[in-house]
């Protein structure tokens, strides 16, 4: 497989699928030798089966286990933590992976727990796990899906997992997008398999999964995320962390170059086009939004959208101030801890979407009576 090539697979038997397109990549090829130290870093971002669209199916990472242990590959771990405001622990459960490592005796490395280093990221100072310093090889298993905050994310949103839970609310403060870009430059995978199931095109959280059953691998972070702007019809433009990645010398942005491949054949292929509208749209405006993290604005925007559907949003008449640029701050209406000050507060670090969506209608309807 060549740096400019992304291949794809389509059909249901995610397993097999795997191992098929692992094969067709020629995996283990690229690994230095059958003693390297093989990381597999999944997406585990929050508590949800996996057919909710926003972490990744386990099946893959058992096709990818089978797939190196037939071929003498038995130094492996599998490398992930929850966003913050989870435990790991309970999106393991959750998303079932408690039986995959039941089944498979595969070590599994909570990122939560581990320690930190701190690396020179292309300038920048960041603070990355300890653990990350002993993989000789690491595979990147991101899901497909939108994101309330950068629109997209796939290869390289999905290494903030391997960073502390401190450094990831640090990450909000600097941009986002900017500790994205060089995080890169010193947490690159070697390899990447994207779960293009049935990820949620608005929501990190999931709950509105569109179903494609496609598999894809591919070499290049940067490259792969741009073609998941295209396939989700956004312009590369619109993803800088995308853009800077690649000015760092993380990969290439140019699809005119890229060569796609559909093992199989193309039928499947040709219903791979996804709808442009955005539910997030529609309620974006009713937020002012400053260095939130994701766990907290991922459990407002779907709270927002269930409002919207319920026909009340529109009765909301101020912004929901959100984030740690609220910190000390007052305000009339706030969502999460950095707002404590504010005359009414959605309470919690983060909040739930459930909390947010009740505290909110609560209010709502109060203002309204």
């Amino acid at each position: 497989m060549k740096d400019n090539q992304i291949f794809k697979i389509y059909g249901t038997d995610f397993k097999e699928n795997t191992k098929k397109i692992l094969e067709a990549s020629d995996l283990a090829g690229r690994i230095p030798g059958r003693e390297t130290r093989i990381a597999i870093k999944p997406n585990l971002v929050s508590e949800s089966d996996p057919s909710m669209g926003a972490v990744t199916h386990p099946e893959i990472v058992e096709g990818i286990i089978e797939y190196l242990r037939e071929r003498g590959f038995e130094n492996l771990v599998i490398a992930e933590s929850s966003w913050v405001g989870s435990r790991t622990r309970d999106v393991i459960e959750a998303a079932g992976y408690d039986a995959l490592l039941a089944r498979c005796g595969v070590p599994f490395l909570d990122m939560q727990k581990d320690a930190a280093v701190t690396k020179d990221a292309a300038g920048l100072e960041l603070h990355v796990c300890r653990s990350t310093e002993e993989f000789g090889f690491l595979i990147n298993v991101p899901v497909m899906k939108g994101h309330c905050q950068t629109k997209i994310t796939c290869a390289l949103k999905n290494m903030k997992g391997l960073i502390p839970n401190t450094e990831k609310r640090r990450f909000h403060s600097l941009g986002l997008h900017k500790p994205i870009a060089h995080l890169a430059t010193v947490l690159h995978p070697d390899f990447i398999v994207v779960d293009h199931i049935c990820g949620d095109l608005d929501f990190e959280d999931g709950g509105h999964p569109v179903v494609r059953n496609c598999i894809m691998t591919g070499i290049d972070p940067v490259l792969m995320d741009a073609y998941v702007c295209h396939l989700m019809h956004y312009e590369v433009s619109e993803v800088p962390y995308i853009v800077l990645a690649e000015q760092l010398g993380c990969g290439s942005t140019d699809l005119s170059r890229a060569e796609i491949t559909v093992l199989g054949g193309a039928d499947e292929e040709a219903g791979e086009a996804l709808p442009a509208e955005r539910r997030i749209v529609a309620v974006e405006d009713t937020v002012d939004e400053v260095e939130s993290c994701s766990a907290c604005y991922g459990s407002l925007i779907p709270a927002l959208d269930r409002l919207r559907e319920e026909g009340l949003l529109e009765r909301l008449d101020e912004k929901i101030c959100i984030g740690q640029g609220f910190k000390g701050k007052t305000g009339a209406l706030g969502a999460g801890a950095c707002t404590r000050h504010f005359a009414y507060t959605v309470p919690g670090c983060p909040p739930t979407e459930n909390q947010m969506y009740e505290s909110l209608k609560a209010y709502i309807e109060s203002r309204n009576a």
